[in-house]
């Protein structure tokens, strides 16, 4: 079946050949033609089938009739971050060159006068984060009143990223009697019961299980060190050793990680860029640009890339950590074997991953095999790692240094304690004086308790107690 075939108009047709496509996808040949009869459609299919263009190309279409009017968009798109955001728009760019559409992209990171002036121009289609788009809502610069058609996209992410009651808010401020648009690659029981809750009689298109991996991607693992250094040294030997790597993306958990990993990489001669939530948007939207212009072949980023990204000539995925969410795999790996192609997907696995590795299996369906060849570190910190061990001189770990034992000549010459000691002549005691009455000396004051210092050899830091403690204190007159 083509594209002619579905009921899109002609400039669609057009556009959608202008880009070289000539077959939908399964999701797309089964979504369209629903969409384009004003149904509420409930798509499940595994990343990187074309979901994205499923919703866009009818989009199009129902959209060349009619006009938008000042702050009250006629289509609404939520997506879960700014770049699959960025990115939907980039697709109505595309495709809707031939017709004259207002699109609006509401996000974070970007000056809220420059939005407002784009809504009050009148938007056809407005694509949003949920945070973002009930600012717009609530400073009352926004009216959702005219949508018509509203699309949740990412829905399963939407509920890791805490959104869901976000998206029940805005729900209720679009029409009863809107079109809606639901699309996820996995359905676990919050999911549904968003959909029960707001879709109508859905017409439910559903392309493969849920949560399934392509079939194009090679799944392997290798094992990893305890130490993340260690997991370092493994990442960079499957770099160096890796058959028609083009580019990758390392997918981290922490945003943290992802920066140390970044330098890492950097101070070791790769050419890589880093993607995290902490990131301003013009550095992360930059960071993209130069990962999908190759001019940087290596991104290390979170799970903020793991959703929806087309990129669709990414040649390897490495989970330097392996996912605590298992749906969160089904998605990294989704970015490679896009479209038909065929991808590789690595994952290093330090002995603590065993129970997550174990769930992703059974979640997928089938077991994911070990990468010939030997990947085993020494357990020795490398010259990047901040773990690093104490130098000569430096400080130890808490508690004193180690005594030296004495060689045995000098013990044995050492009178013993038990041994008598030596009669001594009996010295008369002076006579108590003003001077050196004990009752008139200074009595010695309490020193504050000693901070515990990692070794003796410092002197002791009294900077942090006030100047009216470290003054003599004298005992008072009898």
């Amino acid at each position: 079946m083509s594209f002619s075939n579905l009921g899109l108009s002609d400039k669609v047709l057009a556009a959608v050949a202008a880009t070289g496509y000539t077959t939908p996808t399964p999701i797309q040949e089964q979504a369209i033609p629903h969409v384009l009869a004003r149904r509420d459609v409930l798509g499940i299919a595994q990343t990187g089938t074309g979901k994205t263009a499923a919703f866009v190309l009818p989009m199009l279409t129902i959209l060349e009739k009619g006009r938008a009017r000042a702050r009250m968009p006629r289509t609404l798109i939520l997506e879960p971050t700014r770049e699959l955001a960025a990115q939907v728009k980039e697709n109505f760019d595309r495709y809707g060159a031939g017709q004259k559409l207002n699109v609006a992209l509401l996000i974070g990171g970007v000056s809220f006068g420059d939005q407002d002036t784009k809504l009050t121009r009148g938007v056809d289609v407005l694509i949003a984060t949920p945070g973002r788009l009930l600012d717009h809502t609530e400073r009352g610069g926004l009216l959702l009143t005219g949508v018509e058609l509203l699309v949740i996209d990412e829905a399963d992410r939407m509920l890791d990223m805490g959104f869901i009651p976000d998206i029940e808010r805005i729900c209720k401020l679009v029409p009863f009697t809107r079109q809606t648009l639901f699309f996820t690659a996995t359905m676990p029981p919050e999911i549904r019961r968003v959909t029960e809750t707001f879709l109508h009689n859905p017409q439910k298109v559903e392309v493969s299980r849920p949560a399934t991996t392509a079939v194009t991607v090679t799944q392997l693992q290798v094992p990893g060190g305890r130490e993340a250094h260690q997991k370092r040294e493994v990442l960079r030997k499957l770099l160096r050793e890796a058959k028609d790597l083009k580019n990758a993306i390392i997918f981290c958990n922490r945003k943290r990680d992802v920066a140390i990993l970044h330098k890492s990489l950097q101070k070791h001669g790769f050419s890589v860029c880093a993607l995290h939530g902490d990131m301003d948007q013009s550095a992360r939207m930059a960071a993209l640009d130069q990962f999908r212009k190759g001019e940087l072949p290596l991104l290390v980023a979170s799970d903020v890339a793991a959703r929806g990204l087309d990129i669709p000539e990414v040649s390897h995925v490495f989970n330097f950590d392996v996912p605590h969410h298992s749906d969160d795999y089904v998605h990294r790996i989704g970015r490679t074997g896009r479209a038909g192609r065929t991808g590789t997907a690595i994952s290093i696995v330090s002995p603590a991953d065993q129970k997550s590795i174990t769930a992703i299996e059974k979640l997928i369906g089938q077991s994911i095999p070990k990468a010939e060849g030997d990947y085993e570190v020494a357990a020795s910190a490398d010259e990047d790692s901040h773990e690093r061990r104490p130098r000569d001189g430096a400080r130890r770990s808490r508690g004193k240094a180690p005594r030296e034992r004495e060689p045995r000549e000098i013990r044995e010459t050492r009178p013993s304690a038990a041994a008598p000691r030596p009669a001594q002549a009996a010295t008369p005691r002076p006579a108590p004086s003003p001077r050196n009455d004990p009752a008139r000396t200074e009595q010695p004051r309490h020193e504050p308790r000693r901070p515990r210092r990692d070794h003796d050899n410092e002197p002791a830091d009294h900077s942090h107690l006030p100047a009216f403690l470290l003054r003599p204190v004298r005992a008072p007159l009898p």
